[in-house]
């Protein structure tokens, strides 16, 4: 069984320098009204098509994230050896899915990738490893795939949050916490839970999906990312933090640095879901040459 130390060996990688990225910059990126269905970014009330879609997807979620569970996703996938390919095969591979969990995209991933880590890289030129990440970010929704034991959507994709400690109110469609077996566990329903404060989110367990794996492959793999770009791999799903500030007394100093590249982060990851569409072919040789940099050329899965 997996231990509750998510992060046993040091982040890897070189370290970047302090963020002073403004959200000012009038030239760069144009965050949207609307996503791609015509309606306001993340609003899970909105009538659509695909709300009824979301609510159920969070409500199996809800119900499943458990510590048992994720300890058990965390051993069996941390093993590595599903496969062996490129973060370009993988890629390719993810071109096959809808996130059923996203109000804003239904669109195959590998468009939002790119979209994504174009968007980075037209307002930040000099922050190559920043637009790997946007490339890479979603790489873990492969574990949807027959090849990885095609994991249901719940147990793969939505925003994540802490378990082991108590589910905070600011998480969408909380109400389904109430049928998760950890709810009324006293050893998990506290604030701090299982863990301290100002423990440091590495040592923190994220209800599992593909974060948290892509995380896994990317630190095995020995990538040589700055540990910002690790930790925005890991987080960016986290939304209860980055947007609404919740789960912060957890968090140590080398937290609080990297969630300022999260939060920049997260206006590309969010708000560049649109209808934008992207020659592959023509960005394809750019971003192989950082796939090249930053990592092997064959990684275990």
């Amino acid at each position: 069984m997996a231990t509750n130390n998510v992060n046993d060996k040091p982040l890897l990688g070189t370290e970047v320098k302090a963020n002073n990225i403004s959200d000012d910059n009038k030239e760069g990126f144009k965050v949207p009204q609307n996503n791609a269905f015509g309606q306001t970014f993340r609003d899970y009330n909105a009538h659509s098509d695909r709300k009824d879609i979301v609510e159920e997807f969070y409500r199996l979620n809800h119900i499943n994230q458990s510590v048992d569970f994720v300890n058990q996703m965390r051993e069996k996938y941390g093993k590595l050896d599903r496969t062996e390919m490129s973060i370009w095969e993988c890629c390719e591979l993810l071109n096959e899915f809808i996130d059923e969990s996203d109000p804003d995209l239904d669109e195959p991933q590998i468009e939002h990738l790119l979209q994504t880590a174009e968007a980075i890289r037209k307002d930040y030129p000099n922050e190559d490893w920043m637009h790997l990440v946007g490339l890479i970010h979603d790489l873990g929704k492969v574990l949807l795939h027959p090849k990885f034991g095609e994991l249901p959507q719940w147990a793969v994709v939505g925003d994540t949050y802490p378990v082991g400690c108590a589910f905070d109110e600011s998480i969408i469609h909380h109400k389904y916490f109430k049928d998760n077996p950890d709810y009324n566990n006293p050893k998990y329903n506290t604030k701090n839970g299982i863990y301290k404060e100002g423990c440091g989110l590495n040592n923190v367990l994220m209800s599992w999906g593909h974060d948290d794996y892509m995380y896994m492959v990317a630190k095995e793999n020995k990538t040589t990312l700055p540990s910002a770009a690790l930790f925005i791999i890991r987080y960016h799903s986290f939304y209860p933090l980055h947007k609404c500030g919740a789960y912060k007394h957890l968090m140590n100093e080398e937290d609080e640095e990297n969630l300022k590249w999260l939060h920049t982060f997260n206006k590309y990851d969010l708000y560049s879901k649109s209808k934008v569409r992207i020659d592959v072919e023509k960005v394809k040789p750019y971003y192989l040459s950082l796939i090249d940099k930053y990592f092997p050329a064959k990684l275990k899965w």
